[in-house]
């Protein structure tokens, strides 16, 4: 069976992405959600003249006549309603972010005035026509758009709901996902595995990663019994929109995944990718359901769902894909396969230049070795050794 290169296998994923719809939610409850609407300014912004040093407040044209003592009629606080300065030789002291007050054209901060009795004396000879003023509209006109949809949600995109008044904002739809392990050697967290008997563990790792795309995905643990296998998955085709397995996807007697999707009406897409770790991955769609099947290898899992996943997700949420980002081997590095390496390595920033270091490690199956590694470095399928200073894509996970 011939392999599908890795280029083949992200594009035909891609191929396969899917609109999930959008929703109505709290704007509170937005953070790191893909918005499906424009937000437009409400009103002008800001929405007056808007002081924007604590100070007074004067008409210009009695500096221009020479004066520059000026006597306080009273304050212009923020959030008070808007004043006037009844005589334009006077002044309104004017704090920051209150309106300017009606028949005043500057603002003279505190600190290029003294103060003595009611009388504010400038000690300065230059101002300038709407100094320390925020024009109404010169930052955003009503009806301008502050936020464009397919926007990745921050904290800051937050503070622009609140501040048009947007309580509740249209949102991409996260899918339905299951996250599905096999295997009669597993064993659930808190218990005391056999000594042949592992912990669950590539699970909560996806769980995680899936975290990261504000996904809440749901988990379940399946023997190794083809007809049970059967059963489950059939029921969770009908419930979820993605089922995400880990494990029985290689050549073992007891890898049924394959066979059971196939039995189950789930097109294989492509099965074996030529890559290391992560060589049996399997995809596949039954109509609007989509199914990775990654290895279950610890490390196999981690990297296929950065690599894979994480962009299929990222295209049918309407996000436009990352750049790829690259980085510099550290030192030399051989691999002979003909097979795309994802490299375990920690990076460092050295005179500006992103490096990437080897971590020896002790294959896929070493969980372990993940903590000890920032990234996954890309190294290409038609070369066998890797010169220290040549350039390769990152997949970083820290």
């Amino acid at each position: 069976m011939s392999l599908t290169t890795v280029k083949d296998a992200l594009d035909i994923i891609l191929n396969n992405t899917q609109d999930f719809g959008t929703e109505i939610i709290d704007f509170e409850k937005s953070l790191g959600r893909v918005l499906k609407e424009n937000i437009v300014a409400d009103r002008d912004f800001p929405p007056f003249n808007r002081v924007s040093m604590d100070g007074i407040a004067i008409n210009s044209e009695a500096f221009k006549n020479g004066q520059t003592c000026f006597k306080i009629e009273g304050i212009q606080a923020a959030g008070d309603a808007q004043k006037t300065l009844k005589d334009s030789n006077n002044c309104l002291e004017a704090m920051t972010g209150a309106v300017l007050p009606k028949n005043t054209d500057a603002v003279v901060q505190y600190e290029l005035l003294k103060i003595e009795n009611g009388i504010a004396t400038l000690q300065t000879d230059a101002i300038k026509d709407f100094q320390n003023i925020h024009k109404k509209g010169l930052d955003r006109k009503q009806g301008d758009i502050l936020i464009k949809q397919n926007t990745k949600i921050s904290a800051a995109e937050i503070g622009v709901f609140a501040t048009v008044g947007k309580t509740q904002v249209k949102v991409a739809k996260q899918p339905k996902v299951m996250i599905i392990s096999t295997g009669n050697e597993l064993v659930e967290v808190a218990e005391k595995p056999a000594d042949f008997q592992i912990r669950r563990s590539n699970v909560f790792t996806l769980v995680a990663h899936l975290n990261n795309l504000n996904i809440d995905a749901k988990t379940a643990h399946i023997q190794d019994d083809k007809e049970i296998l059967i059963q489950k998955i059939e029921t969770y085709l009908n419930e979820f929109d993605v089922l995400l397995f880990s494990g029985a996807v290689s050549k073992g007697k007891l890898d049924f995944i394959p066979e059971v999707l196939n039995n189950l009406g789930v097109k294989k897409l492509f099965h074996r990718v030529k890559q290391r770790p992560g060589k049996p991955f399997w995809f596949g769609k039954k109509g609007t359901k989509t199914v990775f099947a990654f290895p279950g290898n610890p490390v196999s899992t981690y990297v296929s769902c950065l690599k894979y996943f994480y962009p299929w997700h990222q295209k049918s949420v309407g996000l436009n894909l990352e750049n790829e980002n690259k980085a510099i081997l550290a030192e030399d590095f051989y691999f002979k396969p003909d097979l795309t390496y994802f490299l375990q390595v920690t990076l460092k920033n050295i005179e500006g230049k992103l490096m990437a270091i080897p971590v020896s490690g002790k294959g896929s199956g070493d969980l372990a070795n993940l903590v000890d590694a920032d990234a996954f470095l890309e190294l290409p399928d038609d070369k066998s050794n890797f010169t220290k200073g040549e350039i390769f894509p990152i997949i970083t996970y820290r």
